[in-house]
């Protein structure tokens, strides 16, 4: 098995399981066992999940401007959190593979695993999202026949996406690429980094 075919069917699992309420302030309810690695997946997604509706409702033109405030702070620490996830999953290839005999010819990839791994999460999405379209009764042909095109070709990067994952975890683990991770050092949350928040100590 390789690692994307572990991460799907885990993204499917998330996706189907926050739409049993489709509820923004729904409990996860993790079925994987405690920082296991299905547990981070599981969890990625979700937060992934949340977030995709978050921005659904904060694009109503008609929400009342203190309740998007509210959901602007809850988006910006969901930021944080997925940012923070990532970081956690690269942690994962780091230790699984730190033993490895790097290649003297070796090469660094664009992207870390984990930050990959988020597209592919991401990606989970818009197809099941997209697929919904695609199953609409009250749109028109026209509409179906957008939809439907655009499910297949986000089909079509999930599978590419899944093989370039799985190429790049296997040039780690014989060697030809290597793993060097940047933390986001994201400024926005930080009151030393974020003049607006230090401005105001």
């Amino acid at each position: 098995m390789t690692f994307t075919d572990l991460c799907n069917p885990i993204f499917v699992k998330s996706i189907d399981d926050y739409h049993k309420t489709d509820n923004v302030d729904t409990p996860i309810n993790n079925p994987y066992e405690l920082k296991t690695i299905e547990y981070y997946l599981y969890l990625k997604n979700w937060i992934d999940t949340v977030q995709w509706h978050f921005e659904d409702i904060i694009r109503d033109p008609n929400i009342d401007p203190a309740e998007a405030l509210v959901l602007k702070r809850r988006i910006d620490k969901s930021n944080q959190d997925r940012t923070d996830l990532v970081e956690l999953i690269d942690s994962y290839f780091l230790d699984k593979y730190k033993d490895v005999q790097v290649n003297a010819d070796a090469t660094i990839n664009t992207e870390s695993p984990a930050w990959a791994i988020d597209r592919l999460s991401i990606l989970a999405l818009k197809i099941y999202h997209m697929r919904q379209e695609v199953e609409r009764t009250d749109t028109t042909p026209e509409h179906h026949a957008q939809c439907e095109a655009k499910l297949n070709v986000l089909l079509e990067q999930q599978k590419d996406l899944s093989s370039a994952i799985d190429q790049l975890i296997e040039d780690i683990e014989n060697g030809r690429k290597y793993m060097k991770v940047y933390k986001q050092m994201k400024m926005y949350n930080d009151p030393n980094l974020n003049p607006v928040l230090y401005g105001k100590k």
